[in-house]
């Protein structure tokens, strides 16, 4: 797939998307592109990179009908419409640690230069004035710095303030105490935080939930003098209230890298005051990160597209290129056992479930589930693959769960592997496969309660019948006058005058009018037919 076409919409380091050129991907980069111009550069593109310019809106992702990737150059995510992509199919990675140390640093730049007013000064001087009293700062050590989630972002600035001899408490719901053991970072709830911080700086990502995480009711709980910083994302902190709490005097000072509205309008009020230092989004801006972010999602991307190996991806499991090339038969194999089930049901799907046994038990089998559904599901839906099964599973109502028989063994040749059940609104049908040989080939090993091994490839008849003499006869006599060319015929049946259950792979499909001949006979139970790529 390394003939696939990226695009590149925002200004993101030449030398960074080398691997994706080396690799032999047709790169094209255009940056400040907007509404239909935009729309037509990415119609035929199957990867997109972006930093935080372009807005990958739900009418930008339909615009882009071949899209399968979407790389954001840095961390957050909040640009990208996430879940109209993962609908569509379409993996967005990110660049987690790319941006850790940079921004880490631009925050303790911030700190640093709101603690000893240094743009202020800087600008006095240069306008010829030598106020030193004016600009009298404090001292950072010995005073406590409070922090607003503690990511990767979050930790390294609490380290670096640990070298100034702050003391820092934490507010991050997600972090257990235990994670932070002899750190000297203490956890606190947020109110706490904010009462005892002489700094609070936020690090966390922009969410529903984190929109206006520090506003009028935090900033009021905070003492006077309590200086504020935000290098994560504009809308954390309430603008609004920021400036009120400043004007007051409640708030000695604020830095800001980010801002609801980039770049913020000349009249914004907080640039009129004289105690906000501001800076225009410069947290990634440095040489080493801006290599580094682009060097890395270059690198995921053309891993994704060439070996569906899945690293930094915010809405699908992660694969790595060892643990990828062990699950890839058993990928293969729970697809096929997916396409194999939406042929046999006749009803709306309510219910699935997975169990896994063997050697893929012992593994994260996530993508094997998905991977299932993916195959189950795949006519409801022209995108459905591995990054929207379980969405689509979830808007059409269908539970799923998965369980574990670990350490179970080898039976003789045969590895257990996945077995499969699927409940409709009239019944339920099984199947399970396993892998056979050095190989790894695939193999059905039971449907529907009868034991059978079937290899499942091509065109498939399956036929329930009672198991009487002659039945199989008629059948291939049938298949022969209809021009049915039998390669392979598998029979299997629970007890021996009971029912009995044939899988014949046959050269070519089989006609309506031909299952309309086999269905005729008196012990015909049932015939479907199946077809599986190759």
């Amino acid at each position: 797939m390394n003939d696939a076409k990226i695009f590149v919409s925002d200004d993101v380091s030449e030398s960074g998307l080398e691997p994706l050129r080396a690799a032999g991907f047709a790169v094209e980069k255009r940056t400040g592109l907007k509404g239909a111009e935009l729309f037509e550069a990415v119609r035929n593109c199957e990867g997109l990179i972006v930093r935080s310019e372009t807005k990958v809106t739900a009418e930008l992702l339909e615009a882009a009908g071949s899209l399968r990737a979407i790389g954001r150059a840095g961390v957050g995510v909040d640009n990208i419409d996430v879940v109209s992509a993962t609908q569509r199919g379409i993996v967005v990675m990110n660049a987690p640690d790319g941006n850790t140390m940079t921004t880490a640093e631009h925050t303790l730049a911030l700190l640093l230069s709101l603690a000893r007013r240094v743009p202020q000064g800087n600008a006095s001087l240069r306008g010829g004035r030598w106020e030193r009293k004016k600009f009298v700062g404090v001292e950072l050590r010995g005073k406590t710095l409070g922090i607003v989630g503690l990511g990767r972002i979050g930790r390294v600035v609490a380290s670096r303030a640990r070298g100034f001899e702050m003391r820092v408490v934490a507010f991050d719901p997600f972090v257990a105490p235990e994670q932070l053991r002899d750190t000297g970072i203490e956890l606190a709830p947020l109110e706490e935080v904010c009462a005892r911080a002489d700094f609070i700086t936020v690090h966390a990502p922009l969410t529903a939930e984190t929109r206006g995480i520090v506003g009028a009711r935090e900033l009021a709980l905070m003492k006077p003098g309590v200086r504020v910083i935000n290098c994560a994302r504009g809308g954390l902190v309430d603008e609004r209230a920021l400036g009120a709490a400043i004007r007051e005097g409640r708030v000695a000072g604020a830095a800001l890298d980010v801002f609801e509205e980039e770049p913020p309008p000349a009249d914004h009020p907080l640039l009129a005051l004289e105690e906000v230092i501001v800076t225009p989004h410069l947290g990634a801006s440095t040489r080493e990160a801006q290599e580094g972010v682009a060097v890395i999602v270059a690198e995921q991307m053309r891993d994704y597209f060439l070996t569906g190996e899945v690293r930094g991806a915010v809405n699908v499991p992660a694969v790595g290129e060892q643990e990828l090339k062990t699950l890839q038969p058993y990928l293969r194999l729970a697809e096929r056992l997916g396409r194999f089930h939406a042929q046999l049901v006749d009803e709306a799907v309510r219910e699935v479930e997975v169990e896994y046994a063997g050697e893929v038990a012992e593994m994260d089998a996530a993508p094997v589930t998905r991977a299932f559904l993916a195959g189950l599901l795949r006519g409801m839906s022209a995108r459905v693959n591995v990054v929207n099964a379980l969405l689509i599973a979830a808007e059409r109502g269908i539970a799923v769960t998965d369980s574990f028989k670990r350490g179970v063994g080898v039976a003789g040749a045969l590895t257990p592997a996945i077995s499969t059940r699927v409940l409709t609104g009239g019944g339920e049908h099984t199947v399970a496969g396993a892998l056979f040989g050095q190989q790894a080939d695939g193999r059905i090993t039971e449907i529907d309660g009868f034991r059978i091994e079937a290899i499942p490839s091509g065109n498939m008849l399956v036929t329930r019948s009672s198991d009487v003499p002659g039945v199989i006869g008629r059948v291939g006599t049938c298949l022969g006058e209809h021009g049915v060319n039998i390669s392979r015929f598998h029979l299997g049946r629970r007890e021996r005058g009971g029912e009995a259950m044939a899988v014949i792979e046959t050269d070519a499909p089989l006609g309506e009018d031909t299952l309309f001949a086999l269905r005729s006979f008196p012990e015909v139970i049932s015939a479907r037919r199946i077809h599986l790529e190759a």
